[in-house]
């Protein structure tokens, strides 16, 4: 059996140089950060320690393992294992505890203080501004309860990048009357009866959309890396991935029981040093057998950093070495390029360069699902192979009719120019956004003409402060820590529509260079004039 990447045990600290410059991580922010989660992990020891003191009046011999359990030392870590002894989180006897100490540490001890930052409930549409419902918690963010209030909220946290999920005079009459026409469900499998007319229309539609000869969907964009990477690739192959990909992507590498190699984000030469030692050592206790197939698997736009990979680059260097490419384009098909086509219109690469094609309907089309595109042969291979199109039910028809008119719409075929005006529309949103940031004094992350981008907080304690005041001023943000993000690296991530006005962009900005200032989020000098401009 190939070996696979373990899981950590503990957060990864270590951050790559081209990465702390890019964020411009310094000494001090780095310790001071860590110095936070230090405070964190130390009081939140000692509550479980006085807990079980206090509440369940533990021997001494149980406070020893609740300490191993947590610091992971083996010697106690085996006795946990084997049942001998109660865990620190299971107080029933006899059973080993389902969740890993350290997760379960962090989760009780970390997350619910913040937890009232994440799942926000929302009762209206994701368009520009959004109607947040309001919770209150009177046990200290344990458990949270929804409230009859709402509040209109200015939404940077959808990836609703062309403005489609909020209702479309083209594509919500077509969608209403394919709901009467098919039903919400098709209650079956692609294989079995699950299969449409919409779906083949969409597959075509899809193939000719990207530039490949065939395509086929999928009801859940994550599912989409998770069950293809494995199907597509087994033992005795090997997975070259960007250190930054999706947990779906890394979902997929690990369950195809291939070898899994990573490539630092976004280096291309680092690519190819780890190519070229791999072509020559060959599998592991083969004697240097060659590998049955290599794949290397990036993104198009990085979703938590908002960059674009250096396509042209890896496609010269896989080619050189043989190697396929799988090119996952959730973030960047529909919203990047001059007709939205994605990574491949916008820096200049030939589709048929890119072995495999991975998109999802969820950010620029305002629906469900995900597709791959690829050769005739790859595709007939994945209907028979794939347990994703074998057994899992069909796309709801209404969802598969909403993407078809969205397309629609971008390509023009809806006899309107609305498509490209969405387009123009979303880089210029998305650039005006950035560049205002920066001029404020923030570390952004993100390339331009991307609608994704990153304003760096690094120290777990301003990222509540910053989404609990952007939120009190109606401005809705999405914030990520570990274990989404580097230790070090936790950060807001804006997501930028074509639905957004300049107001509500300046709104946006006037709210959170207000906020960045209170929490000390704006480590870079501003430009003097900036406040008078946005006022």
């Amino acid at each position: 059996m190939a070996p696979r990447l373990p899981l950590p045990p503990i957060p990864p600290l270590a951050v790559p140089r081209e990465v702390r410059r890019a964020v411009r991580l310094t000494l001090l922010t780095a310790l001071t950060t860590l110095f936070g989660y230090g405070l964190f992990l130390f009081f939140g020891f000692l509550r479980d320690l006085f807990r079980r003191l206090l509440l369940d009046r533990a021997e001494p011999d149980e406070l020893m393992v609740s300490l191993s359990s947590f610091l992971l030392l083996p010697p106690f870590s085996r006795r946990l294992r084997s049942g001998t002894n109660r865990s620190t989180f299971d107080p029933s006897q006899g059973y080993a505890p389902i969740c890993p100490a350290f997760e379960d540490f962090y989760t009780r001890r970390i997350y619910r203080r913040i937890q009232d930052c994440f799942g926000r409930p929302i009762a209206s549409a994701p368009d520009a501004w959004i109607d947040v419902v309001e919770r209150s918690s009177n046990d200290n963010n344990k458990t949270l309860h929804r409230t009859s209030n709402k509040s209109r909220c200015l939404n940077l946290g959808s990836y609703n990048y062309l403005g489609f999920a909020a209702g479309d005079e083209f594509c919500t009459p077509h969608v209403l009357h394919s709901l009467k026409k098919y039903a919400p469900s098709s209650c079956s499998a692609r294989a079995d009866g699950g299969t449409t007319q919409l779906h083949i229309e969409l597959e075509d539609l899809i193939a000719r959309f990207v530039g490949k000869p065939a395509a086929i969907t999928f009801a859940m964009g994550y599912v989409t890396n998770s069950f293809i990477i494995p199907t597509l690739i087994g033992e005795g192959g090997l997975i070259i991935s960007d250190s930054f990909n999706h947990n779906s992507i890394v979902s997929g590498s690990r369950a195809s029981g291939a070898t899994v190699q990573v490539f630092q984000h976004n280096s291309p030469s680092h690519l190819e040093a780890v190519l070229r030692e791999q072509v020559v050592k060959g599998q592991p206790g083969t004697g240097h057998k060659p590998w049955r197939k290599i794949m290397v698997i990036v993104e198009g736009v990085y979703s938590m950093e908002g960059e674009f990979c250096k396509l042209p680059e890896i496609v010269a260097i896989c080619k050189k070495y043989k190697a396929y490419i799988y090119l996952d384009e959730a973030h960047s098909i529909g919203a990047v390029g001059k007709s939205g086509r994605g990574v491949c219109e916008l820096l200049g690469v030939d589709p048929a360069d890119v072995d495999i094609m991975m998109g999802t309907f969820t950010k620029s089309f305002g629906s469900c699902g995900g597709y791959i595109a690829a050769s005739e042969e790859i595709i007939q291979y994945l209907k028979y192979a794939c347990p994703a199109h074998i057994y899992a039910t069909s796309m709801s028809p209404p969802a598969v009719q909403q993407v078809i008119s969205a397309i629609k719409v971008v390509l023009g075929e809806d006899r309107s120019n609305r498509g490209a005006k969405k387009l123009a529309k979303i880089r210029e949103n998305s650039n005006f956004f950035r560049s205002e940031l920066k001029k404020m004094g923030f570390v952004v992350l993100g390339d331009n003409d991307s609608p994704v981008m990153a304003i760096m907080l690094y120290n777990l304690a301003k990222l509540p402060a910053f989404s609990r005041a952007c939120l009190r001023q109606n401005v809705a943000v999405v914030i990520t820590a570990y274990p989404a993000t580097p230790v070090l690296l936790a950060r807001a991530r804006i997501c930028i529509s074509a639905s957004h006005s300049k107001e509500d962009l300046i709104t946006g900005l006037k709210v959170i260079g207000e906020v960045g200032g209170l929490v000390g989020a704006k480590c870079l000098p501003a430009e003097p004039e900036k406040a008078k401009k946005l006022d």
